[in-house]
Parts: structure tokens; sequence; C-alpha cells
């Protein structure tokens, strides 16, 4: 288990840009973002394993965020552009430790997208 500090987040319009960081407490093997919405399950948006540097996206984000960051400081960083309405939601980094570990959580923060 590892503590998640985030920051970001913000109120932006359609079409805008935003990006979230998030840094962790200790050495993680892979780092990530999820997202909840109002009355919805918190779903995937991207990750990333540092040992192969491989990174993963919802096809929803696919093309329009863009995950990255630096292992040697246990941060990463989610860059959000040309954000639609539908992006609204409470955005949660999180980080797992091993490759057979579950993830742990940072507090979220509130991404709203004015239309």
């Amino acid at each position: 288990q590892v503590q998640l500090v985030e920051s970001g987040g913000g109120l932006v319009q359609a079409g805008g840009s935003l990006r979230l960081s998030c840094t962790a407490s200790g050495h993680t093997f892979r780092m990530g973002w999820f997202r909840q919405a109002p009355g919805k399950e918190r779903e995937f948006v991207t990750s990333i394993v540092w040992s192969v540097d491989r990174t993963f996206y919802a096809d929803s984000v696919k093309g329009r965020f863009t995950i990255s960051g630096d292992i040697a400081t246990n941060t990463v960083r989610l860059q959000m552009n040309r954000l639609k309405p539908e992006d609204t939601a409470v955005y949660y980094c999180a980080a797992a430790v091993t490759a057979g570990s579950s993830w742990s959580w940072g507090q979220g923060t509130q991404v709203t997208v004015s239309s």
C-alpha cells in the first residue's frame, strides 16, 4: 500500500484542457487514473506500467488523454485535452506496488466540463 496525493482538476468549458498530477509515497509497479460520474460505477481511464513503459487507455479517452510520469519521483500526470461534458467525474489516482497487488486510491479530484 502507498499513499497518494492528487492535484489539479477544476471547471473547464467543453473543448478545453486540464492536467491532473499524483505522487505516491513509495515505489509502485503501475499507476493510473479511474473516474466516477454521479450515479455510475467507477471506471478505468488509463494506466502505465513502469517496467515496460507501457500505457493503456479506455476507448472513450483515446486520442484525447495522455498519461505520463516519472518513476524516480513516483509521479504520474494525466493531460486531458478536448474535454467533453461526459468527462465530468471525480477522478481517482490509483497505484499498485506489485503486479499482483490491488489498487491503492487517492482522495479523488473533481473535474467538471461545462457545455
